[in-house]
């Protein structure tokens, strides 16, 4: 799991709000450079400070990304097991876990690129995925980033997204499944806060 959020997590933290309306793939494209400008520039993230790396996800991701739809996606059939308070717990642990995975792969970026493959989609479509492939220097092997947006009230908004075909929220489902089955819904909460904890301890070791 941490391999496969070092791939894309430095790439694709980079939703900025914006005032006007983008297309999906001119918002992701756009973001990306910026922040990614930012991270080569900026000497305290690049040497692992990850306080300033998780400010940084903060004020450009969260309100672009719908983190309800992906914790419901990754609990599937077990969402439904949990009342609307443990609901809202497994969302705000779920977005602490990824925020804080994010920002950890954030200060080890690397100087990768990103090619931005063709995009089309219907008229008055409102799911949609926008592909990219991360260039990796030196005899690194290329990696397939897909992202899968849908419109809504506030705009595009990241729900998924692939690494080399693998789903990030389904990555998770046979494990959040596995501890819902031995332990219930409050079993997987209390799961995820000592995670959670436990990588907060680290980042002040730091």
């Amino acid at each position: 799991m941490k391999y496969l959020f070092a791939l894309f997590s430095s790439l694709l933290l980079a939703l900025p709000a914006m005032a006007q309306e983008s297309a999906p793939d001119a918002l992701i494209k756009t973001v990306t450079n910026e922040v990614l400008d930012i991270v080569r520039k900026d000497k305290d993230i690049q040497s692992g400070n990850t306080k300033k790396a998780i400010e940084l996800v903060e004020a450009k991701v969260l309100p672009h990304f719908n983190f309800s739809r992906m914790t419901q996606l990754a609990l599937a059939r077990d969402w439904r097991q949990a009342n609307a308070s443990q609901q809202k717990a497994l969302t705000d642990e779920f977005r602490s876990l990824l925020v804080r995975t994010y920002s950890k792969a954030l200060t080890e970026y690397k100087n990768q690129t990103i090619e931005f493959k063709p995009f089309a989609a219907k008229a008055g479509e409102t799911d949609v995925r926008v592909r990219t492939e991360i260039k990796q220097s030196g005899a690194g092997k290329n990696i397939e980033l897909d992202y899968y947006l849908e419109k809504s009230a506030g705009g595009w908004k990241v729900y998924d997204i692939e690494v080399g075909g693998i789903s990030l929220v389904t990555n998770y489902r046979e494990s959040f499944a596995s501890e819902v089955r031995n332990n219930g819904i409050d079993g997987l909460l209390k799961t995820l806060q000592a995670k959670n904890k436990s990588g907060e301890a680290a980042s002040v070791k730091k």
